[in-house]
């Protein structure tokens, strides 16, 4: 037994997070590093502090009429049935005197809104304006002194980098998660708008749309909006709008009325998986691109300070701005790189739809004057039975289906998607009188 305890059986180590004795190797950790901030050391307290009374309950009512257009075609037209549904999700005060931005699908088709703060409070609040591309809404409640969450900078987020996300799952009033970055300009399938998400794995279930995420310093980075899942519940993957998005939808919707859309002006290989960056396969004639001296071929690897690997970041980047300003682009031509500076251009290609009309936005003078908070102008019109029909360019499209129209992106999409054998469109003619067509 002597023979076998010295000369075959190791002697066991202990490894012990006690204190070691004088005289012991010290054991390197993380924590002798000044430089580093380990997870314990990170202050989530003051984050969620900051972020809690600044984060809303939304609640929204919409009524519906439900018609059926076999029952009219041949007992004639009818009010249908009225029902009464009800949604909810999140929202963020960015302002002392109420103003909150949530996501347009969490107040889309609303008749009525309401506002629930962290304490219980009630208000009737307004929408100022949405953007469905961008999935973002403004709302505005009466009142002052609110607290408010700042904008950060979203461009200054790094994965791997701690985020709370805030928000009212399942009418859980006040819940905070936390998580990390995970990655960002992600681009979700089967989204055709929205192309530079924020991806964190904070919990996010519905409810949480519309609620802020914020960094440790509790600044607003993003504005959670999605979740991947094949339960409807969180199961590891949440998406937000950037903040810088955000803030400049936002901004347009106080200032315009309307989101104003920055073009590069060029045409670029969306698939190339070869190339890391953006390449540029043509050059919109007279664009902002052509004119500062931009090539077919070169590739864009950065914009400003910000690096573009794929076409979603390049996206989020001119998302973030308006026409008429110049950003700094860099690109990469026979292995060199080569800085211009790019002045973005305005959008005003109008596509003519499936019914054969192009639709432009209302300007809040327009809408004003027309007595309406909603719609899309009718121009272009080479549709011969809507002229037969004296429509008349100038019209606004009020309704599709009975859904009231907030953009002409929103309109494109339902115009150009045909899912059922009737389209009724609601337009406000020339005259201030509304008049409905059905389509078949």
């Amino acid at each position: 037994m002597g023979a076998f305890l010295f000369f075959v059986k190791k002697p066991s180590t202990i490894v012990s997070t006690a204190t070691s004795e004088v005289g012991s190797m010290p054991i390197s950790t993380s924590f002798d590093d000044a430089n580093t901030v380990a997870a314990e050391r990170t202050d989530f307290v003051a984050a969620a502090g900051k972020s809690l009374n600044a984060v809303v309950h939304v609640k929204n009512t919409s009524e519906k009429n439900i018609r059926d257009p076999f029952a009219e075609f041949f007992y004639g037209r009818s009010e249908g049935r009225k029902y009464r549904q009800v949604g909810t999700g999140s929202g963020v005060l960015i302002s002392l005197d109420g103003y909150i931005i949530t996501n347009n699908h969490v107040i889309e088709n609303a008749t009525e809104i309401e506002i629930t703060l962290n304490t219980k409070k009630t208000y009737k609040a307004e929408l100022i304006g949405s953007d469905p591309t961008n999935d973002i809404a403004l709302l505005k409640i009466e009142g002052k002194e609110f607290d408010y969450i700042p904008f950060g900078n979203s461009d200054h987020l790094h994965i791997g980098e701690w985020v709370l996300a805030v928000g009212n799952p399942y009418n859980l009033t006040s819940t905070v998660t936390a998580g990390i970055v995970s990655a960002k300009g992600r681009d979700l399938e089967g989204n055709a708008n929205i192309e530079s998400f924020i991806q964190t794995d904070a919990a996010v279930n519905p409810g949480n749309s519309g609620g802020a995420l914020v960094n440790t310093r509790g600044e607003l980075i993003g504005i959670n909006t999605a979740i991947t899942s094949k339960t409807g519940a969180y199961v590891g993957y949440s998406f937000a709008v950037p903040s810088n998005i955000a803030k400049k939808v936002v901004e347009d919707l106080m200032e315009f009325g309307n989101v104003q859309k920055a073009l590069i002006g060029i045409q670029y290989d969306l698939y190339n998986d070869n190339v890391e960056g953006v390449l540029i396969t043509g050059l919109s004639e007279g664009g902002g691109a052509q004119k500062a001296g931009l090539q077919k071929g070169d590739i864009i690897v950065k914009i400003g300070s910000v690096k573009i690997a794929k076409f979603s970041e390049l996206k989020g980047q001119l998302n973030a701005k308006r026409p008429g300003d110049n950003i700094n682009v860099t690109v990469l031509r026979n292995g060199e790189y080569l800085s211009k500076w790019v002045e973005l251009t305005e959008n005003k290609i109008r596509n003519v739809n499936l019914f054969g009309f192009s639709l432009e936005e209302l300007s809040p003078q327009e809408a004003k004057e027309r007595k309406v908070k909603k719609g899309v102008k009718i121009s272009n019109i080479q549709n011969r039975e809507l002229r037969s029909l004296r429509v008349e360019e100038g019209a606004i499209l009020l309704e599709i289906n009975g859904k009231q129209i907030g953009s002409v992106e929103e309109a494109e999409k339902m115009l150009n998607n045909k899912n059922s054998a009737y389209t009724t469109l609601g337009i406000l003619n020339l005259k201030g009188e509304k008049e409905n067509y059905i389509f078949r």
